[in-house]
């Protein structure tokens, strides 16, 4: 796994694999980041199920001013320290041992709001619908925020009107779609 682009660009990152896991594809993951590169420069970033924080890590290459990178697993939050202090990338980083629902809890006490937020979960579960709501009820977005969802079906939506499909795109059995908030009046 390498940065594909910006000031980390070549970066070899360790991978996490687990059973329950499987990291982003690289032609994923570049087809992604052309398609948001606009909105990373000093964006606020959440990388939610984040594994090796492969994308969190990407984002900060390309401009990032901060990332939050979370994962519940052990193993996992194990690599994605060894990444970002490979990286040299402490200070725009923090890292969270967390289930996303008690992240997220944090996050909206904390005050914190997002401009960019990708959501990798686990295929078999409804993590990914759940999170897009989350993010909407804690008030944790900025307006005009992006929310970028990999996920294995095919007809992903939200039921909150908050949220506008910009682009979705498929790869092979992988789907990832790209949101936009706008805060309803």
């Amino acid at each position: 796994m390498k940065i594909i682009s910006g000031k980390l660009k070549g970066r070899v990152l360790k991978g996490y694999d687990l059973e329950k896991t499987r990291p982003t594809m690289e032609r994923v993951k570049e087809s992604t980041f052309a398609m948001i590169q606009n909105k990373l420069p000093s964006s606020i970033v959440l990388d939610l199920f984040s594994g090796s924080g492969n994308l969190g890590i990407e984002a900060i290459s390309q401009g990032a001013s901060k990332v939050y990178l979370v994962d519940k697993e052990k193993a996992a939050v194990r690599v994605i320290e060894e990444n970002v202090s490979k990286c040299h990338i402490e200070e725009e980083t923090e890292i969270f041992l967390l289930d996303y629902i008690k992240a997220l809890a944090y996050f909206h006490h904390a005050n914190i709001q997002f401009d960019i937020v990708f959501i990798d979960p686990p295929y078999k579960s409804d993590y990914a619908a759940k999170s897009v709501s989350l993010l909407d009820e804690l008030n944790l977005l900025q307006e005009n925020a992006t929310i970028v969802v990999e996920t294995s079906s095919s007809n992903f939506t939200t039921d909150k009107s908050s949220y506008t499909l910009e682009k979705s795109k498929k790869y092979g059995d992988k789907f990832v779609y790209i949101y936009s908030y706008h805060k309803e009046l």
